[in-house]
């Protein structure tokens, strides 16, 4: 079933273009660095960064357990390759928000910013 919380983190989605900074409204600004906030603070939390590399070197032993060739080997070895690049792409995304929350403030600190 879908959770309260679920439906919740999708209806708070950041989905704002943030090419034109000039041309966001006020509370779309502050809605990106809120975003971004949260998305710093996950990544200066110490035991999120523990259990995200401990992860990453668990596939990466995953990976190097498979030494065959075979076409269900070569199957799994993407597999493992591709939840790889996901959690990547995960600690990707909370850079981007962050860059995306210090573009917002540089610009709002340029006089005739608005």
């Amino acid at each position: 079933m879908i959770e309260t919380e679920t439906v919740e983190s999708f209806n708070t989605r950041l989905t704002v273009d943030t090419s034109n900074l000039r041309k966001l409204t006020p509370a779309q600004r502050d809605q990106i660095r809120v975003y971004g906030s949260q998305a710093e603070a996950l990544l200066k939390n110490r035991d999120l960064a523990q259990f995200v590399h401990h992860y990453r070197f668990e596939l990466g032993d995953s990976l190097i357990g498979i030494t065959g060739h075979t076409e269900t080997d070569n199957t799994t070895r993407i597999a493992f390759a591709n939840y790889m690049s996901g959690m990547d792409g995960f600690v990707a995304s909370l850079k981007r928000a962050v860059y995306q929350k210090n573009k917002v403030i540089a610009f709002e600190s340029q006089p005739n910013s608005q």
